[in-house]
């Protein structure tokens, strides 16, 4: 293990956070706020140990697979432990242990929080909560490596865009690592400032409008209001529900369209699952709804198109309470939560690849017991699918739900309700935000004890990392020495 490595890298990450950090001090500047002294400070200091950190750049500069997960587990932990200091110190949020939920929460676009009302908080603190959704959204080490050198070897900036990366595996856009950032946050940005001009055209304010661009884009939930996207306008509606449907989609098939490989974009088998998924639950949702008397005022449906859409692509914006509608939409819901969206897009959840290399690899089996010397292999995109990557999407969710059902055993003993508590769990490790129960679309987390918080907080990183990173820096056998 190259700990001097590691140090450095993280070194890097709080230069960057640092700077990060002046944007919202700046906002509070300019709205005459006292708190955005706060970011400046913390940012001063995080600025100091970091200078002092990558004063020296290690000779050994060797860095692998471990180091990756390693850096990657530390990045975010140290991320939200800073980031959560200016809620804390001013006093917005109390609470450090809150605080760093509601950091935790903004930085893995989760958008659970543990606000009664957010309105009391001060426009730079609403500022900061928004932004950590679009640094977390693509990732602030691939971030990282679209701004700087780092260690110089592309090898090492791999093994941490594999760690930090959603999804089964990473695809390079490009050659160079570097050149793989810059077109992913290239992408990021232009959607997101596309995301921001529409809904300003639609009458939002330029705080709110970029507030809720960060959510869309970064797929968080972090409204300025409590009452989320319900008291706005159909238009923004529309908008929002485009937008968080887009940023679902894997980054590669924007890549295929911007070099003119629309072919090969329409072939990626994922991203029409998802588009499949997608309207399956909505057209089932709205029937449902129309079945028991429930579209009332919303004739067209935008209730369901809009909650679809946040709860797949786990985001965590509402426009109406889902907890309050028939159990078979509920369902629906759940079982997306789960589902998630693409890999390599900045959504949550397990992921559509993994969900269509798993049934793959289960009607496969089925085919090999009927014809046990055939030799069938998992394609996807007309792709064979290696089988370390089949038993990797499997370890994952053994991992996966191991993880639910001591986070589960954990919880419950706050003694809440079954459905609180089961989708308490599914929306904060899948990182979406709201549930059902005490912790729907209208609900908070303030009422869960120290000890759930931080479990959950803990579900938010594993669910964001992919859990892997955390599990290896929890694992005795990282640390032993080679």
């Amino acid at each position: 293990m190259n700990l001097s490595m590691i140090i450095y890298i993280l070194g890097c990450l709080m230069e960057v956070e640092a700077g990060l950090m002046l944007l919202p001090a700046i906002v509070g500047w300019g709205y005459g706020e006292k708190s955005a002294l706060a970011f400046l400070i913390v940012a001063a200091v995080e600025a100091l140990i970091g200078f002092l950190i990558i004063l020296k750049k290690p000779k050994d500069t060797s860095f692998y697979a471990k180091e990756g997960f390693v850096t990657t587990a530390f990045s975010w932990i140290i991320l939200s432990a800073v980031g959560a200091i200016p809620f804390s110190v001013t006093g917005q949020i109390p609470s450090y242990v809150d605080a760093f939920f509601e950091t935790v929460s903004g930085f893995t676009t989760t958008g659970a929080s543990i606000l009664v009302n957010v309105e009391v908080l001060d426009k730079c603190m609403l500022f900061w909560r928004s932004f950590s959704h679009w640094i977390g959204g693509m990732g602030v080490l691939v971030f990282m490596m679209a701004i700087l050198p780092l260690a110089g070897a592309g090898g090492q900036k791999l093994y941490l865009m594999r760690a930090e990366s959603p999804g089964p595996s990473v695809d390079k856009l490009s050659p160079k690592i570097q050149d793989t950032a810059i077109w992913l946050y290239g992408i990021y940005l232009a959607l997101t400032v596309l995301c921001f001009i529409l809904l300003l055209a639609g009458g939002m304010d330029w705080f709110t409008s970029i507030c809720m661009s960060f959510g869309a884009a970064g797929t968080g939930g972090f409204s300025v209001l409590a009452s989320g996207y319900a008291s706005y306008s159909y238009y923004s509606k529309v908008v929002a529900t485009v937008f968080m449907m887009l940023f679902g989609v894997n980054f590669n098939f924007y890549y295929l369209v911007i070099t003119k490989r629309i072919k090969d974009a329409l072939k990626m088998e994922e991203v029409r699952w998802y588009a499949a998924v997608y309207f399956f639950a909505v057209i089932t949702i709205l029937i449902n709804l129309w079945h028991v008397g429930m579209l009332g005022h919303d004739a067209l449906g935008i209730d369901a198109f809009f909650s679809v859409a946040s709860v797949m692509t786990t985001t965590g914006y509402a426009t109406a309470d889902f907890n309050l509608w028939p159990t078979y939409s509920r369902i629906i819901l759940v079982i997306i939560m789960f589902s998630g969206a693409c890999a390599g897009s900045t959504g949550g959840g397990i992921k559509i690849s993994r969900m269509i290399i798993l049934i793959k690899s289960v009607n496969k089996e089925l085919r090999r017991m009927i014809q046990p010397r055939a030799v069938r292999h998992v394609r996807l995109d007309n792709k064979k699918v290696e089988h370390a990557t089949a038993m990797n999407t499997l370890a994952y969710l053994a991992v996966f739900v191991l993880i639910y059902v001591i986070s589960l055993l954990i919880v419950a003993t706050d003694g809440f309700d079954t459905t609180t508590t089961f989708t308490a769990i599914a929306a904060t490790f899948n990182n979406i935000g709201p549930g059902l129960g005490m912790v729907g679309p209208v609900g908070n987390y303030s009422e869960f004890s120290v000890l759930s918080k931080l479990v959950l907080s803990f579900d938010m990183l594993a669910g964001r990392l992919e859990i892997y990173p955390l599990l290896f820096l929890i694992m005795p056998s990282t640390w032993r020495r080679a």
